[in-house]
């Protein structure tokens, strides 16, 4: 049976990438869109999904204000916090509030599959458990950081390693141009210009780098990244 969905966000055209992200993974069905704190409170109430993909911003108030109150009518649908917000106290209200992920706009289709792979795991371990041993609990803690007060580790997508990746970000970081084009990116790192770019085009997708399109002397375009971490 799939996991029913209600995605809560209040700019549209955000809000049909999430459903077409959510609809290429496996397992999980979106049965309603709010673009506003009423519409996703009635959605809820009425639809009773497993998971709620909630903003924090909305004309009509916020999703912590929405996910409190949730609480306190005891309702137990599970909520993922899809947010630009990125301060301290965001997270920490989040967590407060229990929900079982957070994840910072923009939305990145790799990061959105492994935290919904990762409930998925965690309701399937809880629904087979009868009776609780610690390795149990510890297991289940594992799987769910927002409770167990960690964030993990998230796999980085294929054609990307980490030790590779912080050379990048080295590079950014120590280098005074502080923008590069792949190809000289490539050049400091010990690598071809497609593989510069495959990691610059992440760092780009992270928010970490900006890019740019410059046009050479012979009008050929050529994209250059910024470091904006």
């Amino acid at each position: 049976m799939s996991i029913r969905i209600v995605i809560a966000e209040d700019d549209p055209q955000i809000a049909e990438i999430q459903q077409r992200f959510v609809n290429r993974i496996e397992g999980f069905e979106v049965i309603g869109v709010a673009h506003g704190i009423a519409e996703t409170h009635d959605l809820v109430e009425v639809l009773k999904p497993d998971l709620l993909l909630l903003d924090v911003y909305f004309p009509d108030g916020t999703g912590l204000e929405l996910l409190r109150q949730m609480r306190s009518n005891n309702d137990n649908t599970d909520v993922i916090l899809i947010t630009a917000a990125k301060d301290v106290d965001t997270l920490r209200d989040a967590m407060h509030g229990g929900v079982f992920y957070f994840l910072i706009k923009p939305l990145v289709f790799e990061r959105l599959r492994e935290a919904l792979v990762n409930y998925q795991s965690h309701r399937q371990e809880l629904n087979q458990v009868d009776q609780l041993l610690q390795t149990d609990i510890d297991k289940l803690f594992n799987s769910h950081s927002a409770i167990a007060g960690t964030v993990p580790q998230l796999h980085l997508p294929k054609g990307v390693d980490a030790l590779t990746l912080d050379k990048v970000r080295q590079a950014f970081s120590s280098h005074p141009k502080q923008h590069f084009s792949a190809e000289e990116m490539g050049d400091i790192i010990g690598a071809s210009r497609t593989t510069a770019r495959r990691y610059l085009e992440y760092l780009t997708s992270t928010q970490e780098v900006s890019a740019e399109v410059n046009y050479g002397s012979i009008g050929r375009p050529e994209r250059h990244y910024h470091w904006i971490a």
